[in-house]
């Protein structure tokens, strides 16, 4: 950065100095002091030291710039007093930014009237040129910024994590919601396949990332990625080509399995990869909490299917085996607290309802895993109690797991059933299970809403 290169510069020493501390001078001063804070003062910005102040005077000047030029070096001047500033100061920046530089109201009244007069491409584009979001257009201008895109997405992690209430960080939020949807399009991110070979630095961001079973150091790692039956792929994206932004992890097996240990197990024999006839997706796991909401765990899964059925085209099953996050906090608002944990027959029918029955104030599907694999046309095809003994999957779902199967040729109906008709597509033993009478005319996944069982 311009300022480090200056604080880095050798000084004259002098009694003086010898006697007197050197008081090292903060980003703010430096960037004030050097020819982008003679910028600065030209075009009347003076911001003032780290704070949410100073963060929108910043903000400012790259919104008054008319040329490109000296945008890099402002936006990277910003980044820095951003990161110089406490949480508390960043998000109060993030909460007056959307209000302090709204549309232009008055610019695109005049646009509306010229499109009306004229009806042509000039009108047009002035209508869009007026029309365009201040907050957008700094969000794209901080991009120029040496590791922009990294260093925006943790600016979203800090307005997620802030308190709920201000209806500006709602709006700001659309507005990265709606950079990050055109920057992070599936089409422009590359998939890789992670091996035990890939470098160090992409290995250890799978160990911190894994969010659904941890890994225990290089050891396990080394288990998941290196026998001929394991897989993991991850999207990346040009700008962070170290960083994955997703990944999943695959077992190639011979069946469906009921339990996490299976696949895990120190003791599980490996299968010749051609042997195989089910590819088991047992990990998911997004890595960057800056871009949450954005889509495209489905593409990978997608794209993942695509690969294995021309690496392996015996393989006839491609299959979750996924935790139920929110099953404990649902049964125990359902039982009571103090209930005990009902027996395993009962509790895989509870699941089977809990999944496939019950509903959030909005309607959808209350479990958050369960709503991605549905959402992208997944079948719900068996549940299993005692899957997943380890204590995070007794604490969240009492160690229960079910099975979501990816059928191509299904993938579009179950989809529009759930979206359509708000049916969950599950097997006929799991509808039974949930106390669903599955129709007799129906396809095999297709049920119908029945009374919830007692």
């Amino acid at each position: 950065m311009l300022w480090s290169r200056i604080m880095d510069m050798p000084r004259e020493s002098s009694p003086l100095m010898a006697a007197k501390p050197v008081r090292r001078r903060g980003a703010l001063e430096l960037v004030m002091a050097s020819r982008l804070g003679k910028l600065l003062e030209r075009i009347g910005v003076a911001p003032r030291p780290a704070s949410s102040d100073g963060l929108l005077d910043l903000a400012g000047a790259l919104l008054s710039l008319r040329g490109k030029a000296s945008g890099p070096s402002l936006a990277s001047a910003f980044f820095d007093l951003y990161d110089a500033s406490d949480i508390a100061a960043r998000q109060a920046f993030l909460a007056k930014l959307h209000a302090l530089y709204p549309r232009d109201a008055a610019a695109i009244d005049l646009a509306i009237a010229r499109w009306k007069e004229t009806r042509d491409e000039s009108a047009a584009q002035a209508l869009n040129d007026a029309s365009e979001s201040p907050c957008l257009k700094l969000i794209n201008m901080l991009n120029l910024a040496p590791n922009g895109t990294r260093r925006l997405l943790a600016m979203r992690s800090d307005l997620l994590a802030a308190p709920r209430g201000a209806s500006g960080l709602k709006a700001l939020d659309a507005e990265f919601q709606d950079a990050f949807e055109a920057w992070f399009n599936a089409g422009f991110l590359e998939m890789r396949r992670i091996g035990w070979d890939s470098p160090a630095a992409v290995l250890e961001k799978i160990i911190q990332y894994e969010a659904v079973h941890s890994i225990a150091g290089w050891d396990d790692l080394r288990s998941r990625t290196e026998p001929i039956d394991r897989r993991c792929y991850g999207f990346f994206h040009p700008q962070m080509p170290d960083e994955p932004l997703i990944f999943v992890e695959v077992a190639l097996t011979g069946s469906l399995p009921g339990a996490i240990g299976e696949i895990l197990s120190e003791k599980r024999i490996s299968i010749d990869p051609r042997r195989a006839s089910h590819a088991i997706f047992y990990s998911i796991s997004n890595c960057q909490e800056g871009l949450r909401g954005i889509p495209f765990g489905n593409f990978l899964i997608k794209r993942v299917v695509g690969l294995l059925k021309e690496e392996l085209p015996q393989l006839k099953t491609f299959a979750t085996l996924s935790p139920l996050p929110g099953f404990a906090a649902w049964l125990k608002a359902e039982l009571g607290d103090g209930a005990k944990v009902p027996p395993d027959s009962k509790l895989r029918a509870l699941a089977a309802q809990y999944l496939v029955v019950a509903r959030s104030a909005k309607g959808a599907v209350i479990d958050s895993v369960a709503r991605f694999h549905l959402g992208n046309g997944a079948r719900l095809e068996a549940v299993h109690s005692g899957a997943d003994k380890s204590a995070n999957g007794q604490r969240q779902s009492h160690g229960v797991m079910v099975n979501y199967v990816y059928d191509l040729q299904e993938i579009e109906a179950n989809h529009f059933q759930l979206a359509e008709l708000g049916l969950v597509a599950a097997s006929k033993p799991v509808l039974t299970l949930a106390g669903i009478e599955p129709k007799k005319d129906a396809p095999k996944s297709l049920g119908r809403a029945g009374k919830q069982p007692a």
